[in-house]
């Protein structure tokens, strides 16, 4: 842990990105550069700034952090553990510091980031859950942010597939945001990994999340974008990926929809515009037994023939919003346990919120 703690006091450090921490480190080993004066750490290119929090580190947040990484399924990757991913290491400026709970093995793996819109409309969150269950299928890892919408549906998807699947969150790991998915963020704990570059107890802040959005491109080999508006997250995580030399795919819609303008700027701009599963393996190594045999199709799977949960809940949910007490009184149950099963519902792509309720997917 004492190297660790090095990584950590670094960490700390207010502006000293992970590109500068590298270039310090051509000259002393971490333990070494924590240790030197401050007039030392001002020759070699520290500010006076940088060099007095350096020199004054705040052990307290770092010894809670050590702790919290002794705790069963958690832990920390420095920028030289053997299992910090390769490829995000060759991003600008990557993070010194990971904090993972779940394998860190998964992040090293190939993975294909799903991302979109939280406003997803029910046909791309079924787009969403469909393409992220053949992803993993085709033994990819499907990375993407825990947001609402596309994100929690792709998460859903790769482990409705039986996949691994990655959340890189924009706040710490002890801080699950949005709280809505608690419940699936457990479940990538068991089945994935959920990682963050910021300390446990850091709450979630906006201008958190474009850094979040440069580690989910940086750990993919490629990013896949289902509906975005044209000023939204998920075009600036396309830009990172763009920028990091990695592929980007976007699925077009509807030109009525301001949820497909962002995916038809990409596709405009040179992002490959994708109808499958196939035309992202045919890009990014067509990894599948199906494309290596020169089938030439993919099909995505039909969760829709599945038998869904809680009958009853899904019976007493309409084409129309349906308001969750109402729901509740129907079923005759507690409307926090209604919220639970419209929840799960709701992540197998059954049911979708909006504003006054729920209403049912084609899928339910």
């Amino acid at each position: 842990m004492t190297e660790h703690r090095a990584w950590l006091q670094l960490a700390s450090v207010p502006s000293l990105g992970g590109s500068r921490i590298r270039r310090l480190l051509e000259r002393v080993a971490p333990a070494e550069l924590c240790s030197l004066p401050e007039r030392e750490l001002l020759q070699i290119g520290m500010t006076a700034k940088q060099a007095k929090s350096l020199a004054s580190p705040p052990m307290a947040k770092i010894e809670q952090a050590l702790l919290w990484a002794e705790q069963p399924n958690q832990s920390i990757l420095t920028f030289d553990s053997p299992s910090y991913p390769s490829l995000l290491k060759e991003i600008a400026s990557p993070p010194p510091v990971l904090f993972v709970r779940g394998n860190p093995s998964w992040l090293s793996e190939p993975q294909i980031a799903v991302i979109g819109s939280r406003n997803a409309s029910i046909d791309g969150r079924e787009s969403a859950y469909q393409f992220a269950a053949s992803l993993v299928a085709a033994d990819y890892v499907v990375t993407s942010g825990l947001a609402l919408g596309i994100d929690g549906q792709a998460h859903a998807g790769a482990l409705k597939g039986g996949g691994a699947t990655v959340a890189v969150l924009g706040a710490g790991l002890d801080k699950i945001y949005p709280a809505r998915h608690r419940e699936l963020a457990l479940s990538i704990c068991e089945q994935g990994a959920l990682v963050s570059e910021f300390w446990p107890t850091e709450p979630p802040r906006p201008q958190n999340f474009p850094r979040r959005n440069r580690v989910i491109s940086g750990l993919s080999v490629g990013v896949l974008v289902i509906e975005a508006e044209q000023k939204s997250g998920s075009l600036i995580t396309a830009r990172y990926a763009l920028e990091q030399g990695r592929e980007v795919f976007a699925l077009p819609g509807s030109i009525h929809h301001p949820g497909s303008r962002g995916c038809h700027a990409l596709i405009k701009n040179g992002a490959k515009l994708v109808e499958t599963p196939v035309d992202i393996f045919e890009e990014v190594g067509a990894l599948t037994e199906c494309v290596k045999n020169n089938q030439i199709d993919l099909p995505l799977p039909q969760p829709e023939n599945e038998k869904l949960p809680f009958p009853a809940v899904l019976a007493n949910v309409g084409n129309e919003a349906t308001p969750v007490d109402v729901v509740a009184e129907r079923c005759k149950q507690p409307v926090h346990e209604i919220m639970m099963q419209l929840l799960e519902l709701e992540l197998l792509g059954a049911v979708t919120s909006v504003p006054g309720g729920y209403i049912k997917t084609r899928r339910g």
